[in-house]
C-alpha cells in the first residue's frame, strides 16, 4: 500500500533526509520519501501491517525531529 501524508514542522532538508533513511530501514517498508519543500511524506509498506508500520514511522520521525508531526 502506498499513501501520502502531510508533515508538520520539518525544519531542514538534512532532517528530511535523515528521516527518510531511518524510515527505509523499518521492517515492512518497501519505499519512503520525505520532501522538505512540500512538507510531505510518501510511504509504501506491507498492506497487512500498514498501521503498525506507520506507528513505528512516527516514532522514528519523533527521534529525528521532536517537533515534527505526521498528519494522518
Amino acid at each position: 500500500m502506498k499513501k501520502k501524508f502531510k508533515l508538520d514542522e520539518v525544519d531542514c532538508a538534512n532532517c528530511a533526509a535523515k528521516m527518510e533513511d531511518a524510515i527505509k530501514k523499518i521492517d515492512g517498508v518497501e519505499d519512503a520519501s520525505v520532501n522538505f519543500m512540500t512538507q510531505k511524506m510518501t510511504l509504501e509498506a506491507d498492506d497487512a501491517r500498514f498501521d503498525e508500520i506507520l506507528d513505528e514511522v512516527c516514532k522514528v520521525i519523533a527521534k529525528v525531529e521532536p517537533d515534527c508531526e505526521v498528519i494522518r
